[in-house]
């Protein structure tokens, strides 16, 4: 028998198949450059490269189109929306309750210090850091450690640094054995150990040429703040840019679609005359009357037209009106496809990018948050917390033990470091269509024993042992006061008692 691989080579034996046949018949489907994929010549540098040769131009066309674009500013808040919301907020795993109590009141101060720009607090921070992820692809915190004499609660603040500070195109050997590869120094084994950045943004129109020197800072002094989508990948790429092109070329045509109708709406109606050197008479003038017609006469000359004119023509005249070419109901179906694509290249539901509800419902909105808020909650602890909620609340509670502004020593703190820094990042809470549902779900799902209250008080956002404690002081104050509402006036329970809920299912208290 012949193999795949072979001809038919008769009594001289088998031959293998060479050249552009073999080419053709064997490999991938998509590896092949047969009539249909010719044409398709693909990438191959690496994602660095990538960034380093076309990294600005890419940057600087994302900003545009959030600048300007209509769905890409919507995106871009509802990136930031839901990435974010009012806040990641830390909660100490292993503080007794005093110590924690005492933290969290110094931290919750400080937020409102926390920007060296004073512009906005911590959580705004958060916010600023999602939107440049989601629109240039990354950005950097730098910390600033400040004198005891500046009157801050601790002295420390944070400065947002725009990716445009540190270039792209920097790459270089240094004398120590070092390398900058796209602005970020590494030593012989890989690690970072500092950042160059320029001293003026380059995009600064009062920048002079100072503004091009650079300063190395300390990796240790900066967070970079990016979602990295290959492995080895040093610097960020923006959140948009798989729907960028769709993005400008469908803006593009939605002008032009707009300028289309602008201009036939300006046509109303059209004089069609037998001979050209007549002059018009659709004002009503008699013949004859347009002799000497200066250029003011002949603009005169074109009727307004009213409700309920009767208009006499002069013989041979025929008026035509303006039909301008409707567009039809293949925009509407064009228009949703393109927006589907677009949706699915920056990962947010149709409804969310478009604001368009009409096609909605109960199911389709709720399916799309679900996922949704699986691609948040990778984002958020994968990327958001680890690489900054994190390291800020390290760095605030080593700057806060060192100046006193918490009740934990020095001595303890060197001793119990990992143990003190421990938290846990608490993003905040998610809507849901039917809340109602939601909640009876919660329930169910605490007297199964298949969940507890601290997550589910977790998953809205919030620190259970700061509920209880308000949950505490409610009670004491509504007995003090003498009031009763209908959650305080359940019946008590006996501890082990057996007793049924709602749906008929046996709950030992």
């Amino acid at each position: 028998m012949a193999w795949p691989w072979t001809r038919n080579a008769g009594a001289s034996g088998a031959r293998p198949v060479r050249g552009r046949a073999k080419a053709r018949a064997f490999g991938f489907e998509a590896s092949r450059f047969g009539r249909r994929l010719k044409g398709w010549v693909a990438e191959r540098r690496n994602i660095n490269s990538l960034l380093s040769s076309g990294g600005d131009q890419l940057r600087a066309r994302a900003r545009q189109l959030c600048r300007e674009n209509p769905y890409a500013a919507n995106a871009l808040e509802a990136f930031a929306s839901a990435a974010v919301g009012t806040g990641i907020k830390p909660s100490p795993l292993n503080m007794d309750a005093e110590t924690k109590k005492a933290t969290m009141a110094a931290f919750l101060w400080w937020t409102d210090e926390a920007d060296a720009d004073g512009q906005t607090d911590l959580y705004g921070m958060q916010a600023l850091a999602a939107r440049a992820m989601f629109e240039a692809g990354e950005c950097f915190i730098r910390r600033r450690v400040r004198r005891p004499t500046d009157g801050l609660s601790v002295p420390l603040q944070l400065q947002l640094v725009e990716a445009e500070m540190l270039p792209l195109t920097h790459n270089e050997s240094l004398p120590n054995g070092n390398v900058i590869r796209a602005g970020i120094e590494f030593n012989a084994i890989g690690r970072r150990v500092a950042y160059h950045f320029l001293r003026s943004h380059p995009g600064e129109a009062s920048m002079n040429w100072r503004g091009m020197e650079r300063s190395r800072v300390p990796a240790g002094e900066v967070l970079h703040l990016y979602r990295p989508l290959r492995p080895g990948q040093i610097r960020g790429q923006p959140g948009i840019t798989p729907g960028m092109v769709r993005l400008y070329l469908l803006d593009q045509y939605d002008d032009a679609e707009l300028d289309r109708k602008r201009t036939a709406a300006m046509f109303a109606g059209f004089i069609k005359k037998v001979r050209p050197e007549d002059e018009p008479a659709f004002n009503g003038q008699p013949e004859g009357a347009g002799e000497g017609l200066n250029e003011t006469s002949v603009e005169a000359s074109i009727a307004e037209l009213q409700p309920g004119t009767m208009q006499v023509l002069l013989p041979g005249e025929e008026v035509t009106f303006s039909q301008p070419a409707d567009v039809g109901g293949a925009y509407e179906a064009f228009q949703f496809r393109s927006l589907c694509a677009i949706s699915a290249a920056v990962g947010l539901p149709y409804h969310t990018v478009s604001g368009d509800l009409s096609k909605a419902n109960y199911g389709s909105q709720r399916g799309g948050q679900v996922e949704q808020r699986r691609r948040m909650d990778q984002f958020q602890h994968m990327t958001l917390i680890f690489q900054m909620c994190r390291p800020v609340w390290e760095w605030w509670l080593e700057a806060a033990v060192l100046v006193g502004a918490v009740p934990i020593s020095p001595a303890q703190w060197i001793a119990q470091r990992n143990k003190l820094v421990a938290a846990k990042h608490i993003p905040p809470s998610w809507p849901w269509v039917d809340p109602l549902k939601d909640r009876q779900a919660q329930a169910l799902a605490e007297d199964r024993g298949w969940t507890s209250r601290s997550d589910i008080i977790e998953a809205e956002g919030f620190d259970p042992e700061e509920v209880d404690a308000r949950i505490k002081a409610d009670r004491e104050r509504e007995a003090e006061l003498g009031l009763t509402f209908s959650n305080t006036a359940a019946k008590a329970v006996t501890p082990g008692a057996v007793r049924e809920d709602e749906q008929g299912f046996s709950v030992t208290a």
